[in-house]
């Protein structure tokens, strides 16, 4: 790594480095956007392409499956080829898929073009938080700047949300839900730009190897774990939908094989087995797995019922979502302060904030008409309970872990987390589709997401009990 002077380009002033921030912040804002906008937009992408009900599952999927995939390997390869070139590269990549996105005309160009999607995004994404590092080498200057670069990613959900109800109400040339993915253009083309002017190349590491049959393993087992839980459930199980559900855990059990190999060998695998040595990282990641099988799938059973069931416009629905994106990012704001004070309770508290609203989720939607306001209302308290949560789970989980294997540790935690997205998205989503098949009445679509909900309650059930086994301590550092 370099020194801070070094990265200071003469002539610039020593704000350069917030502007910097701005530019490298631009790869998670797109990759989270990208993430809420579709969650929303999807009852209008479906009917927009002719789409399935699997086929709307998998634009959400396999982009976080082509995240999960390459995500460790997006990091080192910054490390290898030099972070700015990874990452101007990785933009042009993401950019480049959307506009694919956008212009699709089937459902499988579609979802080819999700899959590309998610793999620039897990090469963009790990590039800003190492420059990050590098731009504030002072402690307490790159705490306010990770704090600045987290603030973007929650206002990013907001304003995903936000547009993922406006764009596909619009009347334009093409389709609004089209807009939702070429939006993506100029704001990529801009960061490219400003990118390749303003950011300075960071020091290569090249004895960085790469595990390239690891990727392969975990993408193969990925795929086959969530495609047949998708598309089974759509097609009536058939026997090669179980064959590779099971087949999975043989799929599995190789990849951490191949992963003790290497690590024996004495070269670097894709995910640090002797992680899970350490009691408290393994519990912890419970916990995120959990937490992560309950985040999408609450959004797109949510954005189906009230687009498709109860038939609520698209934009009106955006502004709801909005008002749970503004309660998160008020109270990721106060709960990192908490946390120092209250260590793991106030992550409790905000999981039995989260139970509650979503009971509440079930009464306010069932009511007939639904109060407008009310449901505004249980929603921001829903988005309490998820900041409350979300910004101190990876603290609570890394925080015992050696200096020496953090680098590995959060790589680790950022792949079990897209992939416990992507199967919650296939296991809830796909309860909830089944129980509306053939019967698309309002009562049957509320049903169905009483059961999907109970689902993400028995979920979060499970990530307090994992925060509970957690050691207890009266201060976490953030």
């Amino acid at each position: 790594m370099f020194a801070d002077k070094q990265i200071i380009m003469s002539g610039h002033p020593m704000n350069y480095r917030w502007w910097a921030l701005v530019l490298v912040s631009s790869g998670v804002f797109l990759s989270v956007i990208d993430i809420f906008i579709v969650n929303v937009a999807i009852p209008s992408i479906k009917e927009g392409i002719h789409a399935t009900d699997g086929d709307s599952q998998l634009f959400i999927a396999l982009y976080l499956i082509g995240y999960a995939s390459f995500l460790i390997t997006g990091g080192r390869m910054g490390d290898h080829f030099g972070r700015k070139k990874v990452f101007i590269l990785a933009m042009l990549l993401f950019t480049s898929a959307s506009v694919f996105c956008g212009i699709s005309q089937t459902p499988l160009q579609l979802l080819t073009a999700r899959f590309i999607q998610g793999i620039g995004a897990a090469f963009m994404v790990p590039q800003g938080i190492a420059l990050i590092q590098i731009l504030f080498p002072e402690h307490q200057v790159r705490v306010k700047a990770l704090g600045i670069y987290g603030s973007i990613a929650g206002v990013a959900s907001v304003i995903g949300m936000f547009l993922g109800g406006l764009l596909p109400d619009l009347t334009f040339i093409i389709p609004g839900w089209r807009l939702i993915f070429l939006i993506n253009l100029p704001f990529g083309l801009l960061a490219v730009a400003l990118s390749t002017k303003f950011l300075k190349e960071s020091e290569l590491i090249r004895y960085v190897k790469f595990d390239y049959s690891g990727i392969a393993i975990l993408t193969v087992s990925l795929i086959s774990l969530t495609y047949p839980l998708i598309r089974g459930r759509e097609l009536g199980w058939p026997l090669w939908s179980i064959l590779l559900i099971l087949g999975t855990l043989l799929i599995t059990w190789l990849f951490i094989k191949h992963q003790k190999r290497i690590l024996a060998s004495g070269n670097e695998p894709l995910i640090n087995v002797e992680l899970f040595s350490y009691r408290d990282f393994n519990i912890g990641l419970l916990a995120v797995f959990f937490y992560y099988m309950v985040q999408e799938s609450y959004f797109f059973v949510n954005t189906v019922l009230l687009q498709t069931g109860i038939g609520m416009g698209s934009s009106k629905t955006g502004i709801f979502f909005a008002c749970q994106g503004i309660g998160y990012v008020v109270a990721s704001l106060l709960s990192i302060h908490l946390v120092g004070i209250f260590g793991k309770k106030v992550l409790q508290v905000g999981i039995v904030i989260m139970i509650i609203a979503l009971v509440f989720h079930i009464l306010v939607l069932e009511t007939k008409p639904v109060n407008q306001f009310v449901l505004m209302a249980v929603l921001f308290f829903y988005g309490l309970g998820c900041g409350s949560v979300l910004p101190s789970l990876l603290t609570i989980t890394l925080r015992n872990i050696p200096t020496r294997f953090v680098g590995a540790a959060s790589g680790t935690y950022s792949t079990v987390q897209q992939t416990a997205i992507a199967i919650g998205v296939g296991v809830v989503v796909g309860l909830f589709f089944n129980e509306i098949a053939g019967d698309k009445t309002l009562f049957n679509y509320l049903h169905a997401y009483r059961i999907a909900t109970g689902c993400n309650i028995i979920f979060l059930i499970a990530v307090a009990f994992f925060l509970w086994l957690m050691p207890k301590e009266k201060q976490i550092n953030n």
